[in-house]
């Protein structure tokens, strides 16, 4: 099989010489090319190039920016180079290939949550994680998956408009002038936010779709696709947990961001539960096949954790089996979670050793991973 690796070489959880091995490792199951992103979009004219050429399989290995790049490359999400000024300019339906038509998906982990990676199941280490795909090549599993699209331009497990997306561009801005993001960083940059920056008075947004939903203005909305919405460390967060690759979109919306009620919603996002955090101030909805919401005011909108600016509107859209994605979903347990650690120990076991780029220990990942 044809394959591209698109490399984000800023991603925060790879070295070199990691990176080094997974080359080489992959290199052992499919034919493979390497190529770096130079710019944040880069991955979009990437991925949209290897459908062009007809590889069979993008690779990514970054973060879920890097992830959220490939998909609208592959899919040709929103009618501009990256996507994002297209997202900010309101409704839009971008015509896609039939998954079946286009390269398969596979992405390693090189960022900080890797929400979109774990949401699958998959390990949350690159060595890990690639001696799993070479696995799972060589046993042919693959599935399809449904995404969001929201103003033309897809998303994979998330979105937000509001509070969750003010964050993103505050976060956003200290990494452009050197910080490090930690879950410290993110949750100082939250409170800070929610305390001294949003406005926890006149709320905004309205549910224009469905009609009947939430009669009252909110002050935030989030919609996934996937769940969990984000991972504290290795806590999952999760505001709409029954949502799914294989459903429509759930919704969590916020009638107050009164300290009370947010930190009632908080505690419930935080509960291994199957069901949404509920309460008055909250409403949600659950597999909806579209989502439209409306503004007073300019508000700040992120889709999968990347800051795409301010709008007004947005109209999203489910779109069923749209992606197809090497590996199988992972059985859910009673309390909603996918039972990764648990699962994956084998595959830490037999890979954990790889730690430098020597022929010996390539060849023996390699013959590991495909044995």
């Amino acid at each position: 099989m044809r394959a591209l690796l698109i490399v984000n070489p800023n991603a925060t959880s790879t070295t070199s010489g990691r990176r080094d091995v997974i080359v080489r490792a992959l290199k052992s199951a499919v034919d493979l090319e390497v190529v770096q992103t130079r710019y944040r979009g880069d991955a979009t004219r990437l991925a949209a190039a290897a459908a062009v050429e007809k590889f069979g399989l993008v690779i990514t290995l970054g973060g879920d920016g890097t992830v959220n790049e490939a998909v609208n490359g592959l899919l040709g999400g929103a009618d501009s180079p990256d996507g994002r000024a297209a997202v900010s300019q309101g409704p839009a339906w971008v015509p896609r290939a039939d998954a079946a038509d286009l390269p398969a998906l596979a992405a390693l982990p090189g960022g900080n949550a890797n929400v979109f990676i774990r949401s699958l199941a998959l390990p949350d280490d690159p060595v890990d994680a690639t001696a799993r795909l070479i696995e799972d090549l060589a046993a042919g599993r693959e599935r399809l998956i449904g995404l969001g699209c929201a103003n033309g331009r897809y998303f994979t497990f998330n979105a937000g408009l509001g509070l969750d997306a003010e964050v993103v561009r505050a976060v956003d801005g200290m990494r452009a002038h050197g910080r490090t993001l930690t879950p410290t960083l993110f949750a100082l940059t939250a409170l800070r936010q929610y305390y001294q920056v949003t406005d926890r008075h006149r709320p905004a947004i309205t549910i224009a779709e469905p009609a009947g939903l939430c009669p009252d203005a909110l002050f935030l909305c989030i919609v996934s696709n996937s769940a969990p919405w984000t991972y504290l460390g290795h806590r999952p967060v999760n505001t709409n947990p029954r949502a799914s690759f294989d459903t429509g979109l759930d919704l969590l919306g916020f009638r107050s961001l009164g300290t009370v009620a947010t930190l009632r919603a908080l505690q419930q996002m935080l509960t291994e539960r199957g069901e949404p955090p509920h309460g008055r101030a909250l409403v949600s909805g659950h597999d909806l096949p579209g989502v439209v919401l409306r503004a007073l005011r300019p508000m700040a909108f992120q889709l999968d954790g990347e800051y795409m600016g301010e709008t007004e509107q947005v109209s999203f859209r489910s779109v069923p089996a749209a992606l197809k994605v090497i590996g199988l979903a992972a059985p859910i347990t009673a309390n909603g979670r996918h039972p990764g650690a648990a699962e994956h120990a084998g595959h830490r076991a037999h890979a954990r050793h790889v730690t430098d780029p020597t022929p010996k220990s390539l060849r023996t990942f390699a013959e590991d991973s495909c044995g």
